[in-house]
């Protein structure tokens, strides 16, 4: 039985399950390029339009079984066109235990923000929240098509209620606070699911305070998080 379809001969179900993944990787391929020249944020904003123009900055394709789902691009890699091309991204390679090369591999790694483009900034200079069309649009679609997940990192709140809600053992966790469901990622660690969650704080500056309060993060988790990555490179 290859998803969930069952076949009395194990070369045509070989045969129909490389023709599902041609279609697949088909779909994926038109699918991208959509997402790349997405404008809803200017053309059909469901508030407030975006104030610049549009750069969709993600990474994906059908061989990476990680998934980094983040909230939005920042300033510097709205500019740069490259996710985590920031001090964020330096903290969140480190956390993982892998260097830039294995990280911008798409073949090993997605980057999905709930976000895909700048979102702006509020008048005091913080970073705004992801804008809502990119996951209302793309997003379901998105992860339909991408089967050979095998771990996702929630990075952040935002991508920790879009993703975990409705979820059977972690729906809980959607709405928690973000530390609290940090602290018991041994929860996300007991569950035999694919794809595998696990949650993480955002890797910003931001978070140094709790980082410092929390060396049990560091000591304990990253040592886990690491293993659970190498497991899927």
């Amino acid at each position: 039985m290859r998803h969930g379809v069952k076949f009395a001969n194990s070369d045509f179900c070989e045969h129909y399950y490389r023709f599902c993944e041609v279609c697949i990787t088909q779909d994926l391929k038109y699918l991208i390029s959509d997402m790349k020249s997405c404008r809803l944020c200017v053309t059909n904003p469901l508030k407030q339009g975006l104030p610049h123009e549009p750069r969709p900055v993600f990474q994906v394709s059908s061989k990476a079984k990680i998934a980094i789902c983040g909230q939005a691009p920042g300033t510097k890699v709205h500019v740069s066109g490259r996710p985590f091309t920031d001090a964020s991204g330096d903290r969140l390679r480190e956390w993982m235990g892998i260097d830039e090369g294995l990280f911008y591999n798409p073949k090993s790694i997605a980057i999905i923000p709930m976000g895909f483009c700048f979102p702006g900034q509020t008048e005091k200079g913080a970073d705004l929240p992801p804008r809502k069309e990119c996951a209302a649009a793309w997003h379901n679609r998105l992860f339909s098509l991408l089967p050979q997940l095998e771990l996702i990192l929630l990075v952040g709140k935002y991508s920790l209620g879009f993703h975990l809600k409705g979820h059977d053992a972690l729906g809980r966790f959607a709405k928690a606070p973000l530390y609290e469901t940090v602290e018991n990622y041994k929860e996300f660690l007991k569950l035999d699911s694919n794809p595998s969650y696990l949650p993480l704080p955002h890797p910003s500056w931001r978070n140094n305070h709790w980082l410092k309060k929390n060396i049990w993060f560091e000591q304990d988790y990253l040592p886990v998080l690491r293993r659970e990555i190498s497991k899927r490179l």
